[in-house]
């Protein structure tokens, strides 16, 4: 029986592990219970001193549970809070060591799942990473470092071989798999914290190839991802409700708007609790105009909402694909925030984010060197790819096209397991 070889998909919202054997199919791992994603989250619990992932970590947070609760570690990366540390219990932890305690979760599961299905037949010290076109758009050495950062976490974990795959290349590799003939493929991958699109020549014949360079033909990337959507829809709808643009009771200068845009950023939440801020906010209550809503996001800070918020908001994202209206509700002892969103609103708030994908997009044919007219398939994945409006900007340039919807939230990962079988194998 052949050996097998692992890919991980370190996703900013999700994340996936596979197996593969050379001139296999891969299998993604249950990663969590029987679950074959994981939320990429963890929550330091001050009661109990333990540390929780994934669902548990959101249920803990969730619950009321006293404690420190991190997610979207991934948009951290190549960040200049990659150099900062942060207090979690009684010790202060970079953010590399806090990715590296989510990666030593994810490791530990391997090693379990592997043993379980193939007694001694798996590599678990080589491992190919998904990793984004552009982890940073503004700068290429930011962009490099984020790589070496995941990388250093990674190690620090005992994985010794370590290659990389573009994350759309890897959900192309999986689709190829079920293709009965040659086709000219672009792969649109929204996930959570970036989109990655490439133009990729895919066939039977070429997918038993080992090098695969000649058959990628153009790859772009931009930081737009399913949490810039939240973001946004936070800004427009909630942030309003604890200050945001409203402004003092002499009506000479607005509230600062730089809480507001923190406390709306997933990975940014944790940095407003401290004490100064929440005495800053205090300050500005006093001489609000609208002294209720910044004491709502008193109420924020001091029991720590922001990610109940963030997540309420998501929600209402997603169920805003299926339905045209929906409410966004927190509701806490001390606090009770209500607001209605429409489709339509959420549309206008995030269309400047739309028309970066398709810029993107534009960008991948112009770097292939091809018409639009020439692509055959289009391959959609990523939970990003569900958006309406997002699913429309994605494909309108490609009317003749067949549409694939691939696995939201699992084709990467079987993707990164093929390629690792290949590299490795």
């Amino acid at each position: 029986m052949s050996r097998l070889f692992p890919g991980l998909d370190f996703g900013t919202t999700n994340s996936t592990l596979s197996l593969c054997a050379p001139g296999g199919a891969p299998a993604l791992l249950a990663v969590e219970d029987e679950h074959c994603t994981i939320p990429s989250a963890l929550f330091f619990s001050l009661e109990d001193g333990h540390t929780y992932f994934g669902r548990k970590a959101v249920f803990e947070y969730v619950d009321g549970a006293e404690g420190r609760f991190m997610r979207a570690l991934k948009s951290i990366l190549g960040t200049s809070l990659m150099k900062e540390t942060t207090q979690v219990g009684r010790e202060r932890m970079t953010f590399e060591d806090l990715i590296g305690r989510f990666l030593s979760n994810l490791r530990r599961r391997l090693e379990r799942e592997a043993e379980a299905h193939a007694p001694g037949l798996a590599d678990i010290d080589s491992i190919v990473l998904g990793r984004p076109v552009r982890f940073v758009d503004e700068s290429d050495e930011a962009d490099a470092a984020a790589q070496n950062q995941l990388e250093s976490a990674a190690r620090a974990q005992g994985f010794r071989n370590i290659e990389f795959q573009y994350e759309p290349v890897a959900a192309a590799l999986y689709f190829e798999s079920t293709v009965n003939s040659e086709q000219l493929a672009l792969v649109v991958d929204v996930g959570g914290g970036t989109s990655d699109f490439s133009i990729l020549r895919l066939s039977p014949e070429r997918a038993r190839r080992s090098e695969r360079a000649g058959d990628i033909l153009g790859t772009t990337g931009v930081h737009v991802g399913g949490t810039d959507f939240d973001r946004l829809l936070n800004l427009t709808k909630m942030q309003p409700l604890l200050g945001l643009n409203s402004s003092t009771a002499d009506g000479k200068r607005l509230m600062p708007v730089w809480y507001f845009n923190d406390m709306a950023t997933w990975h940014r939440i944790n940095t407003l609790y401290t004490p100064k801020i929440l005495n800053d906010i205090k300050a500005l209550k006093k001489e609000a105009a609208e002294p209720g809503k910044l004491g709502a996001m008193e109420h924020m800070l001091a029991h720590r909402s922001g990610h109940r918020l963030a997540g309420a908001v998501e929600r209402a994202k997603i169920a805003l694909s299926d339905t045209p209206q929906v409410p966004i509700a927190l509701h806490e002892p001390g606090l009770k925030l209500d607001a209605t969103a429409t489709r339509e609103e959420f549309e206008a708030a995030t269309r400047d984010l739309v028309a970066r994908i398709e810029g993107s997009i534009e960008a991948a044919l112009r770097l292939a060197g091809i018409e639009a007219s020439a692509i055959e398939t289009v391959i959609l994945t990523g939970g990003g790819a569900q958006v309406p409006a997002v699913k429309a900007a994605t494909t309108r340039r490609f009317p003749e096209a067949r549409i694939a919807l691939s696995d939201a939230f699992g084709s990467v990962g079987l993707g990164l397991g093929l390629d690792a079988a290949r590299r490795f194998g």
